[in-house]
């Protein structure tokens, strides 16, 4: 798909592209914001342990301050109704509304999410919620061994309704869970993110709970509100370093493992054949009905999307040409890939509507002279704008973008090394200010929304 060069996008022509009930918005996630970790109630998560495991996070950092949202939310939600913005994707922590994952539910925590909610409604922004963006309760960690242990599907489930019960007259959508290739493979297989585990065997069982505890999730809620249900997936399309069949076929499996193995569940009630050949004894333990309980009526797709993979014989990744540069964390930039990508997935699984629930960029943003000059991420934003219009005129169902992210902020086993956000944040006073790529936004979705 031939895309233009991204120096001769037109804001306004572009602006026009969306169609008059396109919604606007960022995400952020609970642990990388909201700070007060052990305040009022609130029981530690998986992330709060794994910070404190030495070398574990690159500059040694952890989330208990974070970016003090707990304390600053109302300000957070000036700033975004300042931006113009239709709606906001935020994740409820778990342990904060119930610190052992399971039994008491935490007053105190709920009420932190009631109070922004009720300032999202009263800025005029949609609140979309996800009930899990990896921080799992502790104590479910270590008296049940997280989610190697089918028992914590109830748990979720219960957890799931609970936040329905109590929210889902008010909240625009519910997202089962954020990303959950990431919590297994980078928290059971390569122990990148918490609990810092290493066996593929133990990762692809977690993915299977993972998708059961989706599709319990969603029963469970459908109960008890009539809000928008779905479920958000990270896509990094995987693509051969050369034309040879060994590449290819790498290439192929990879796609099993990181697109289909969370989509033909969802969608085809199946695990990829192929990608369950190439695990062998390492596929996970299925029961019976499991694969039904999965597959459940989704009112919405997310989609998370910032790069893709290459993939060389011996199926190890390989840097990318990069004609349109990289970011900070070294993913290669090709908004031609989104456009593909979403295209691919509107043709070959026909999915519910679908949002755009992260797209963003890590830049080496720095303060000069009172303002954040990141020209780079006005470009990667365009650019990818452009590519999801350029989707959406090829049969893509798309309803929504969400730039990630709002703030900077804790960036995992990063730290706090990698900004992401369209504010910046100092991290020593808490100071907020908007880069360029903030203004942008902002007079972009406005432009969108006088043509409403």
């Amino acid at each position: 798909m031939n895309l233009s060069d991204t120096t001769r996008i037109d804001p306004a022509a572009l602006a026009a592209a969306f169609p008059s009930d396109f919604r606007w918005g960022v995400a952020t996630s609970a642990a990388q914001i909201e700070g007060a970790a052990f305040e009022d109630g609130k029981g530690a998560s998986i992330w709060d342990a794994f910070c404190r495991q030495p070398g574990r996070i690159k500059d040694g950092s952890n989330i208990d301050v974070a970016c003090d949202h707990y304390h600053r939310f109302r300000d957070d939600v000036a700033l975004m109704k300042d931006l113009g913005l239709d709606c906001y994707r935020f994740s409820f922590a778990w342990p904060r509304v119930q610190p052992l994952g399971q039994g008491a539910w935490n007053e105190a925590g709920f009420g932190f999410y009631d109070r922004l909610i009720d300032s999202l409604l009263e800025a005029g922004i949609q609140p979309h919620a996800t009930l899990y963006h990896w921080d799992l309760p502790q104590a479910l960690d270590e008296g049940l061994g997280g989610w190697l242990s089918r028992d914590v599907v109830g748990h979720f489930a219960t957890y799931a309704a609970e936040v329905a019960r109590r929210f889902g007259d008010r909240l625009a959508s519910i997202a089962t869970h954020n990303e959950p290739w990431c919590t297994a493979t980078l928290g059971y297989e390569t122990a990148q993110f918490a609990p810092g585990h290493t066996s593929r065997a133990e990762s692809l069982q977690v993915a299977h709970h993972l998708m059961l505890s989706h599709g319990a999730a969603v029963q469970a809620m459908r109960a008890v509100c009539k809000t928008r249900l779905g479920i958000v997936l990270n896509h990094t399309p995987s693509f051969p370093a050369t034309p040879n069949e060994a590449d290819r076929r790498a290439a192929r499996i990879d796609d099993g493992l990181n697109v289909r193995w969370y989509m033909d569940p969802i969608f085809r009630g199946a695990y990829p054949a192929d990608a369950l050949a190439y695990v062998g004894a390492d596929a996970p333990r299925v029961q019976d009905g499991d694969l039904a309980l999965i597959r459940q009526p989704l009112d919405f797709l997310g989609i998370n999307f910032y790069t893709r993979s290459l993939f060389d014989a011996d199926g190890k990744t390989v840097p990318g040409p990069g004609k349109r540069g990289f970011t900070d964390m070294g993913w290669e930039i090709v908004p031609e890939v989104f456009a593909q990508h979403l295209v691919r997935l509107a043709r070959e699984y026909n999915p519910p509507p679908m949002f755009i629930t992260e797209n963003g960029m890590a830049n080496a943003d720095r303060v000069v002279d009172g303002r954040v000059p990141d020209e780079a991420r006005i470009s990667y934003l365009s650019s990818h704008l452009q590519a999801l219009a350029a989707a959406m005129s090829l049969g893509a169902d798309v309803r929504g973008y969400f730039y990630w992210s709002l703030l900077d902020n804790f960036e995992w086993n990063s730290g706090y090394d990698k900004r992401f956000g369209l504010v910046h944040v100092d991290y020593a006073t808490q100071a907020r200010l908007l880069k360029d790529s903030a203004h942008w936004y902002r007079d972009f979705v406005a432009r969108h929304r006088a043509g409403r």
